[in-house]
């Protein structure tokens, strides 16, 4: 009776566990919802979505559109993974194929430590370390640009693309890497061919994971893209993501202002924009999951 009375509390402590995080969730949710809605008395939802100037202090005419935050966030995002998701799965591959155990031992601490380092401090080596060298190699008059955000975001990515894709290339069943080495083929050939392909699911969600984390980054992006509101048109322009405007204006605005809501607006399309991208990889994951276990 003990016992039994016992387990159903813990069902009932994880129970109010689970629900705490949907209604955290859900309350952020309507929270932004709630302090977005008054801005579209004042914004169209078309101005807002497509217009290319962020200028809500304009005395004559303040404009919102956020065209160029989206194009901004996406051309640094974009710009991390394609740095990122290469070198993140090579690094997975080497750590569950070819290293030995004793490197494989110091490596994975060390990618855990990567993922501990403050965004403020990468933001810091984006400035005085990596700026320098770009604006060097491409002739600008400084690095803070897109390049920057990439490079550094790509950084802060590789932690959760590695771990995520080492586990699932570990957790390929051996009979498919037995197979194929009873079969003639190589260790490369097997990892190529058999293993990255039968754990492509699991890769998939660990860099679309990946991509939610450069897409929600502030504090680096603040520091090293250069913060110009404007349409870019190249790698090496000055950018403004929609995480840093929030950063940069929120602390500033009047409160109960268009400004202040549409900051919020911001804010909502940014959280529907990683919404989706964690729940599209959830999905990829647990489908990912069942296929293994079966």
């Amino acid at each position: 009776m003990i016992h039994k009375f016992r387990e159903k509390l813990i069902q009932i402590f994880f129970f109010l566990n689970g629900l705490s995080v949907i209604l955290i969730l859900g309350g952020i949710f309507f929270l932004l919802l709630r302090y977005t809605w008054p801005a579209f008395k004042e914004i169209q939802m078309a101005e807002f979505l497509f217009g290319k100037f962020w200028d809500p202090t304009a005395y004559v005419k303040p404009a919102y559109g956020i065209l160029a935050m989206l194009m901004s966030t996406f051309m640094v995002t974009v710009g991390a993974l394609t740095i990122a998701v290469p070198l993140g799965i090579g690094t997975a591959a080497y750590l569950s194929d070819v290293a030995s155990p004793k490197v494989r031992e110091i490596a994975k601490p060390v990618v855990e430590i990567l993922a501990g380092i403050p965004s403020v401090v990468i933001g810091f080596l984006g400035i005085v370390l990596v700026g320098p060298v770009i604006a060097k190699l491409t002739g600008t008059t400084n690095g803070l640009n897109a390049i920057n955000g990439a490079i550094l975001l790509s950084v802060m990515s590789l932690p959760t693309i590695i771990s995520l894709s080492e586990d699932a290339l570990t957790n390929v069943p051996k009979s498919f890497q037995e197979a194929s080495l009873a079969l003639g083929g190589s260790q490369w050939q097997t990892l190529i061919l058999v293993k990255i392909p039968a754990a492509s699911s699991g890769i998939v969600a660990a860099c679309m994971l990946g991509m939610g984390r450069a897409i929600g980054e502030t504090m680096t992006v603040l520091m090293a893209t250069g913060n110009a509101p404007a349409m870019p048109s190249k790698l090496t322009d000055p950018i403004m993501t929609m995480t840093s405007t929030i950063a940069i204006e929120l602390g500033e605005v009047p409160y109960y202002t268009t400004h202040f809501y549409g900051l919020f607006a911001i804010g909502l399309v940014l959280f529907i924009i990683t919404f989706i991208i964690n729940m599209v990889s959830d999905i990829i994951l647990h489908r990912y999951e069942r296929q293994t276990r079966y």
